[in-house]
């Protein structure tokens, strides 16, 4: 059942060469994206929620040779990321302008990438994970260096460079994790005996490489100057894509390669963990603050929000762990909808500059609807209470302070700063007077508000509802919890119970 959510987009990329009139080929990508999406419902209506493990295996022997099969399977974390890749992509396809140049090149790559990211998150294979990790990559260079801004060839070149780093060091601890057990065999319960048999230092090492490798992609401070440029070169659906999704393979990654492979190591170090994350909320927040470019804001407040999510994993707790998952879900969504609102008031105004912007809540001549969507997704970036942000940044706060009391009102700390820029950005924008002689704006169709009424209707339902936002991490995250909590010393232990 897995294997639609790669089969089917990859299918649809070259279903695309087939079409020439661009319009049938935006419908066509729209319908393979919204199939995913409809088949992402199915998954989750099958999924039960009280068993911690993979369900739906799917198991093929592909290389035995190398270890390399075909292992597929889900379990809380990978079944909502399957979830928010699928979303994203539909969104990133809708939004979309009609006239894009080179259509079917511009639509195969989306859906090339959406393969590969539902690849990496439901491979069982440690090296089928970085075959789907790699085979995002490509895409998204060639999304960001034709379809970008001034600055896109080197923006390109910047992430391509990085994301290469980061896929180089996540295959060599990889590979030291297959030859370490002394047969080719690669499957993921395989790799995770192996790690048990190894000693602690050789552990420390093969964890640290993989933290550097996973630290690039989500990204971490201070390995995240390739992130400002990538977004804000890159067209507002591909940094909806680059920020919704393909920053979670990062985050994802601590959690499945580092929290749960090495339990005892990881709680080890989890107080520098803790500090790595609160620092990246500080930076993040901080610099987003001095930000002219409203698109580069929201960039940096992307490096802030990551660092809350190392923070939860850091901690390990249950409920800092189900926050932590759900912030990955959170983020994607509230960040999608920042850039998207950004792309239109940068294609309506023709301008991005705080300086230049005032008055877009003007009901006559300003964008009224797109403002206020804009208020609505700075106050649940900001975390403001009946919003699907506070949900995923209070759990982590409430598991996190019983162990890191100093480092969690500092990321407290942080949110107060995330609604000090967002409210930076909302003033600035959206309230003041309009300039009589420039403020005639083309008109905002439906068909262009929609993806933000989409993502609107689901920060606010799961803000309201948050049990549809957690249900999918809580067994998860509890089995994640107890293991760490076996696995590390006694006073290790005491300090991590929830």
């Amino acid at each position: 059942m897995l294997s639609v959510l790669i089969a089917g987009p990859v299918l649809g990329a070259l279903a695309v060469w087939l079409v020439r009139d661009p319009r049938q080929i935006r419908l066509l990508a729209l319908v393979v994206s919204g199939l995913m999406v409809a088949w992402v419902g199915i998954l989750l209506s099958r999924f039960d929620v009280t068993q911690p493990g993979m369900q739906m295996l799917e198991t093929w022997t592909w290389l035995p040779n190398l270890g390399l099969n075909y292992r597929l399977g889900a379990d809380g974390l990978a079944i909502s990321l399957l979830a928010l890749n699928a979303l994203i992509s539909w969104v990133v396809v809708y939004s979309t302008p009609v006239e894009v140049e080179r259509p079917r090149l511009y639509y195969s790559l989306v859906l090339w990438a959406s393969a590969g990211l539902a690849g990496a998150f439901a491979a069982q294979n440690v090296l089928l994970f970085v075959l789907f990790y790699e085979l995002e990559l490509v895409p998204l260079y060639f999304l960001i260096g034709i379809w970008g801004g001034p600055k896109r060839e080197y923006a390109a070149l910047k992430f391509l460079l990085y994301t290469a780093i980061s896929g180089v060091l996540i295959l060599i601890g990889c590979l030291a994790l297959g030859w370490l057990s002394g047969r080719p065999d690669f499957d993921y319960p395989q790799v995770q005996a192996t790690v048990a048999r190894l000693g602690f230092g050789l552990q420390v090492t093969l964890l640290l490489v993989l933290l550097l490798g996973f630290g690039i992609k989500t990204p971490l401070v201070p390995l995240h100057t390739w992130l400002p440029d990538a977004y804000v070169e890159a067209s507002p659906p591909v940094a909806m894509l680059l920020g919704g999704t393909v920053a979670k393979l990062g985050t994802y990654g601590l959690v499945r390669f580092g929290l749960e492979l090495f339990p005892s190591v990881w709680a080890q170090l989890s107080p520098a963990l803790a500090a790595w994350g609160t620092a990246g909320v500080l930076f993040g927040a901080l610099t987003a603050i001095a930000q002219k470019d409203i698109k580069r804001m929201v960039a940096y407040s992307s490096i802030g929000h990551m660092g809350y999510v190392m923070m939860g994993t850091a901690v390990g707790t249950p409920l800092a762990l189900v926050g932590a998952m759900a912030q990955m879900v959170s983020h994607g969504i509230i960040l999608a909808i920042l850039f998207h609102l950004v792309g239109l008031i940068e294609r309506k105004v023709g301008t991005r500059e705080l300086d230049v912007l005032n008055g877009l809540m003007n009901p006559l001549r300003g964008l009224p609807t797109v403002s206020s969507l804009l208020v609505l997704g700075g106050m649940a970036s900001a975390g403001i209470p009946g919003m699907m942000g506070f949900v995923a940044e209070f759990l982590i706060f409430q598991g996190s302070y019983q162990v890191f009391p100093l480092l969690t009102l500092l990321c407290v700390l942080g949110t107060g700063l995330t609604a000090v820029y967002f409210v930076i950005l909302l003033n600035r924008t959206c309230f003041g007077r309009l300039d009589n002689r420039t403020a005639y704006y083309p008109r905002v169709l439906l068909a262009e508000k929609v993806p933000a009424l989409v993502l609107a209707s689901l920060i606010l339902f799961l803000g309201v509802q948050p049990r549809w936002l957690v249900q999918w991490n809580e067994t998860t995250a509890q089995q994640l919890a107890v293991t760490q909590l076996a696995s590390a010393p006694l006073t290790q232990s005491v300090s991590l119970l929830p």
